[in-house]
């Protein structure tokens, strides 16, 4: 073979392990490329931020949405939903979570679900705050108007007058139907689904949180600062912002029938461990329960008459203790417990339940009057222990000097005095009086047995 030959073929075998190398080396790309795909994908997806709001409109609960509103800017998402069902609640909360959304630099989305839930009273104003507000279908809106939680009546024209402007300023801010708006507040308007879109109270009906989602997509709306957004919320994924374990307790127990529950219990274990003295559980669990139970109305709109009547309450409670007759103090403490669960809360929306208020007052009342009872039959008792036990218990003299000498007694050694004659070893004595650590003793009849223990 020449070495023409030898080059040539050299040079193939060159050629061709190049080419076998840039085959794998492409195959190497293409598969690094189909991993990192789906990561780089989700990193760029959108995702909206979601908070749930079901009950009451309470302090917890406005610090929670207000939070959400900073986390939604900080975290980068598009949007904060808020999804509400909500009776109303709290003028100051709700005021407190307008003032998040007016002034939010993140679009704010409230939507009224799940069907048949509702956006009453302060609900609804919150709901008109918001950039975006949908509904679900069978959901409603409106009756706005303040009431006065001891009449159950309309507020003063000076409340509604406020509420009234209030909702107005909202809802033109917002470019809603401000008619509608005000009516809720001074006519107690309430409107559909339907009504409330076709009336432009809200902006749209969506089914669920996807189709509402796939709906705001591509629109575009106009913050606090004047900047304006187009939202990009189709597909885009929801990431749950969940009250955090103290919050999470705090609005547990910021519920006005346990709160009524807490402090009517923890009033009873204290009664109880005033009757009865003992170990001190009643006490302690009493206690406890009235922590949590005035902790909780700290986070609640609590009238001071209703404050005032349930401090009668117990203070009746406790007098039918130390004084116990026909049960009148208890009476008085029952209905007076009654009437502070009907005044207790400033708002309508935040009341204690009658399904709790009437059977806890009757229990309560009636526990107190069986403390009373036992309280009055524990003072009857002989006293199980002290000096007085030792009075009329007989012993045997020992180590008699005239008129001293040394008993036992109760399995201490005590010593004795007789006033009266001496003393001699054996002797049967009686304890007539203690003083100090000397009883004194008179003779015993011959024919009662002496206590030697």
């Amino acid at each position: 073979m020449s070495a023409r030959g030898r080059d040539s073929r050299r040079v193939d075998r060159t050629r061709t392990r190049w080419a076998a190398f840039g085959g794998l080396w492409a195959a190497v790309c293409v598969f690094g490329a189909l991993l990192a795909a789906p990561a780089a994908a989700m990193a760029q997806s959108s995702t909206v931020l979601v908070a749930t709001v079901d009950g009451p409109i309470t302090p917890v609960v406005a610090q929670h949405l207000v939070d959400g509103v900073e986390e939604a800017s900080t975290g980068g998402h598009q949007a904060l939903l808020v999804e509400m069902d909500t009776p109303g609640g709290l003028d100051s909360s709700m005021r407190q979570i307008i003032k998040a959304f007016l002034a939010a630099d993140t679009p704010v989305i409230v939507y009224v679900s799940p069907p048949g839930g509702r956006a009453a009273s302060a609900g609804a104003l919150i709901t008109f705050s918001a950039h975006i507000a949908g509904m679900a279908p069978g959901t409603t809106i409106g009756a706005a108007t303040p009431v006065n939680a001891e009449t159950g009546e309309t507020a003063s024209d000076k409340v509604i007058n406020d509420a009234a402007a209030f909702a107005e300023s909202v809802a033109r801010q917002r470019g809603r139907n401000v008619d509608f708006a005000v009516a809720t507040v001074r006519e107690g308007r309430a409107a559909t689904a339907d009504e409330a879109q076709r009336i432009g109270a809200v902006d749209l009906i969506a089914a669920d949180r996807a189709a509402l989602l796939a709906a705001v997509d591509g629109r575009t709306v106009t913050l606090a600062g004047g900047e304006q957004v187009r939202l990009d919320t189709a597909g885009a994924r929801a990431v749950e912002y969940e009250m955090g374990l103290l919050r999470q307790l705090l609005a547990l127990i910021a519920d006005p029938n346990l709160a009524f529950l807490f402090i009517s219990i923890g009033t009873l274990a204290v009664i109880y461990e005033l009757a009865t003295p003992g170990m001190g559980l009643g006490g302690v669990t009493g206690a406890i329960l009235l922590v949590l139970g005035f902790f909780a109305l700290s986070v609640l709109p609590v009238n001071v008459a209703g404050i005032a009547l349930l401090v009668l309450a117990a203070a009746l409670f406790a007098a039918e203790v130390f004084t116990p007759g026909v049960g009148v103090f208890a009476t008085g403490g029952a209905i007076a417990l009654l009437v502070a669960g009907l005044f207790l809360f400033e708002d309508q929306a935040v009341r204690v339940n009658p399904a709790v208020l009437l059977p806890t007052a009757l229990v309560v009342g009636g526990g107190s009057l069986l403390a009373g009872r036992l309280a009055w039959r524990a003072r009857k008792n002989p006293p199980l222990s002290g000096p007085h036990t030792l009075l009329g218990a007989t012993a045997v003299v020992n180590a008699a000097t005239g008129h001293t000498g040394r008993v036992q007694l109760q399995g201490a050694w005590w010593n004795a005095r007789s006033p009266g004659a001496d003393l001699h070893d054996g002797q049967a004595v009686r304890v007539t009086d203690v003083q100090g650590l000397t009883l004194l003793v008179e003779p015993a009849d011959a024919t009662e047995d002496p206590d030697v223990h």
